[in-house]
Order: structure tokens, then C-alpha cells, then sequence
């Protein structure tokens, strides 16, 4: 699985640094490496559930930015 190409997610990541006021280019780093890490993490996983992705990417986001982990982590709960 190649989450480092998936357009939808890195768009949906890019809005919510958008909305918190990360500037696009700190965004843009802080997401590839995010990224990559949490491929790199679930590289061993045969089964890798929505869950498991969002989990990794909050955990690699926290390493950069608290808030944007924050607000990805609870996109869909958020009103």
C-alpha cells in the first residue's frame, strides 16, 4: 500500500493545517514525513484497517505538531 501517493488523504491532511494555520510548506514537510513513517511502521501489518493508518499518521504528526494531530485524529468528530 502506497499511502504516500493517496492524493485524497494528503489533501484532507493539507486542509486541516490549512485550518489551524500551519503554513503550506511547514505542512507539506511535516505530512511526507508523516507519511512515510507510518508506512514504513505498517510495513510489516498483512491487514491494515482504516484505524491502523490514522493511528500511525496521529502518532507520526504528534512528533511535529500536537494541534494538527489533534485536529486530524478527531476530523470526523470535530462540528
Amino acid at each position: 500500500m502506497e499511502i504516500t501517493n493517496n492524493k485524497t488523504l494528503i489533501k484532507n491532511l493539507k486542509i486541516d493545517a490549512k485550518a489551524i494555520g500551519i503554513p503550506t510548506g511547514a505542512a507539506e514537510i511535516f505530512i511526507n514525513k508523516s507519511l512515510t513513517a507510518a508506512q514504513k511502521s505498517l510495513k510489516s501489518k498483512k491487514i491494515i484497517t482504516d484505524q491502523d493508518l490514522k493511528l500511525a499518521i496521529v502518532k507520526e504528526l504528534r512528533k511535529y505538531n500536537t494541534d494538527f494531530a489533534y485536529v486530524y485524529e478527531n476530523h470526523d468528530k470535530i462540528i
